[in-house]
């Protein structure tokens, strides 16, 4: 076998293997031979792509196939092309490194996500072409998380929902539920500080309920498959009947490994909501949704990272012993932290795979 060797790699430029809009990737195309032999072609393709695919059934032994495919970019690269006059280069026996440097487009493109029936992938592929012999392709791919669109209409306007509701059943009056947040977009590990004014004009005891959940939508053509994941809940002290107005504040912190919204891709969104409700027993609850859109944290690069590492190092101040030192007011606690070290490469979120999936809602109001 001439060829023993055939792989593509990248080199990461952050602690977590993630790059964004306008980043450039570099990295090298790995090629080991056990003999001389001849090449046609040597290329490198960067590409970005989403495709959907799925599957209904109708009675018996009858389905249908939904799919939809989206492409963002396709860059192509001839390391090698045909240099000789026999349309072929030679490549001696041994180890061969072919580098590549490819820039990421910098313009609206959605994030990398995988899922049971949607993905979106970023990908390089290197293809090896050599006469009367298949073509061979390795590839590899990259984590691609986009920038966030502060440009997104409302985005830091206050929200705001309201919901009036009857009690017929086992009790009666009226009840109003007004819900505000300070923004719409938040980004990872932020707090989310909700204030819900609750008029309880009826018989009946009432609980608020808050739930942070996902939807993930998937389109093609002209239907829509929808999942719900709910994130986080809490609920608060129940209001008592015919109670003056009482407004309940609720804080919720957004997970840091919670997947940034994805907005800009025709045929898959994930899109976040919040959802405030008053729990009556035995009757309908008034609820109300505000959006809610969560934006990438900063990443910061390994330079900048090994910088700010080197500036804590040089601010840390000489020990000093003694009494003196044991008594100084600015003797470190027990949650304070002595000696400042790199933070610790944040972990990726798990496959959607992994997540256990509603039954598909097609309701348009979720």
């Amino acid at each position: 076998m001439t060829i023993k060797n055939f792989f593509i790699e990248y080199d990461a430029i952050n602690n977590d293997n993630v790059f964004t809009n306008g980043d450039e990737i570099k990295g090298r195309i790995i090629l080991e031979t056990s003999k001389e032999m001849k090449i046609q072609a040597l290329v490198f393709t960067a590409k970005g792509k989403a495709r959907v695919v799925w599957h209904e059934h109708y009675g018996q032994n009858q389905h249908r196939v939904y799919w939809a495919n989206e492409k963002y970019y396709e860059v192509k690269h001839h390391i090698l092309r045909e240099a000789r006059q026999d349309g072929s280069e030679v490549i001696r026996e041994g180890r061969h490194v072919f580098p590549f440097t490819f820039k990421i487009p910098d313009k609206r493109i959605p994030s990398s996500f995988k899922s049971s029936i949607g993905k979106i992938n970023h990908k390089l592929k290197a293809e090896l072409k050599q006469s009367m012999k298949l073509t061979k392709t390795t590839k590899t791919y990259f984590t691609f998380v986009s920038k966030g669109d502060m440009d997104t209409a409302g985005l830091l306007d206050p929200q705001y929902g309201c919901k009036d509701k009857k009690v017929k059943v086992f009790g009666s009056g009226t009840m109003c539920l007004d819900v505000h947040t300070n923004k719409m977009g938040y980004q990872q590990g932020e707090a989310l500080q909700i204030m819900a004014e609750i008029r309880n004009n009826t018989s009946r005891s009432v609980k608020p309920k808050f739930t942070l959940y996902e939807k993930k939508s998937f389109l093609a053509q002209g239907r829509r498959k929808l999942y719900i994941q709910e994130i986080l809940k809490d609920k608060a002290e129940a209001v008592e009947p015919s109670s003056s107005t009482k407004t309940v504040t609720m804080t919720i912190t957004i997970p840091t490994e919670l997947p940034p919204s994805i907005l800009n891709c025709a045929i898959i969104k994930r899109e976040y909501r919040l959802k405030v409700l008053l729990d009556i027993k035995y009757s309908p609850d008034a609820e109300v949704k505000l959006p809610i859109i969560i934006l990438p944290r900063t990443r910061a690069t390994k330079k900048q990272e090994h910088d700010h590492y080197r500036q804590q190092q040089q601010q840390q101040p000489a020990a000093s012993y003694g009494f003196e030192a044991f008594g100084a007011s600015n003797y470190p606690t027990w949650n304070s932290t002595a000696n400042p070290a790199a933070p610790p490469p944040m972990d990726h979120p798990p496959p959607y795979e992994e997540y256990p999936l509603h039954p598909p809602i097609y309701a348009d109001n979720l």
